[in-house]
């Protein structure tokens, strides 16, 4: 042990016993795949936190039903704004770098963890970003009405287009990490038993 720290050095003995800690085969576990399926449904529901079915009664209803939509967007645009204009520069900065951080772990040292976990992150960070782009309209035109409808439904669109798109990706990519990883544990079981013939 000691000759393989200094052989191939510290950083890269200490990186091999955290991966060996971390990597948990995401990808092939159903709860990564349920909480995936969860976030997007939930995220395609509560469209800048008002849930759509509430926009379905709008456009059906009208009357009060608009009224209290007009309300509670008002309300979520003007909160969303806010934060964006009090710690937007904060926000974007730090999750950029957690994202770098998944990125580089996951893609450049293969950790299977911090790939799943951008898979999961990144795309909701573009929802995000969308989100807040579309409160600040909101907020500041004062939208209502009919008009407030089609700008959440727009956005309630634009939202399940990302969903499906990173859910096929991550889907193809799950895929590759898995059908790579049994082709390793295959490989290494045969040169195993290929030691244990010849010391046999």
């Amino acid at each position: 042990m000691q000759a393989a720290w200094f052989h191939r050095g510290v950083g890269v003995a200490w990186f091999d016993r955290l991966t060996m800690v971390v990597n948990f085969g995401s990808f092939s576990s159903v709860w990564y795949w349920i909480a995936l399926a969860v976030m997007w449904s939930t995220a395609a529901h509560w469209v800048l936190g008002i849930p759509f079915d509430m926009v379905s009664r709008a456009r059906a209803a009208g009357g009060a039903a608009q009224a209290e939509l007009d309300m509670l967007g008002r309300i979520m645009a003007a909160r969303m704004a806010a934060i964006a204009r009090v710690s937007g520069t904060v926000s974007v900065a730090l999750g950029s770098f957690v994202l770098s951080g998944l990125a580089v772990l996951g893609f450049a040292y293969g950790v299977q963890l911090a790939q799943a976990l951008f898979c999961l992150f990144f795309p909701m960070a573009l929802v995000g970003v969308k989100s807040v782009r579309v409160a600040q309209y909101v907020h500041e035109n004062a939208v209502q009405g009919a008009d407030l409808n089609r700008v959440l439904a727009r956005l309630r669109v634009w939202v399940q287009v990302i969903g499906m798109v990173s859910i096929f990706l991550t889907a193809i990519w799950g895929m590759y990490q898995n059908m790579r990883y049994s082709m390793q544990n295959h490989s290494s079981l045969f040169e195993v038993g290929q030691q244990q013939e010849n010391n046999g």
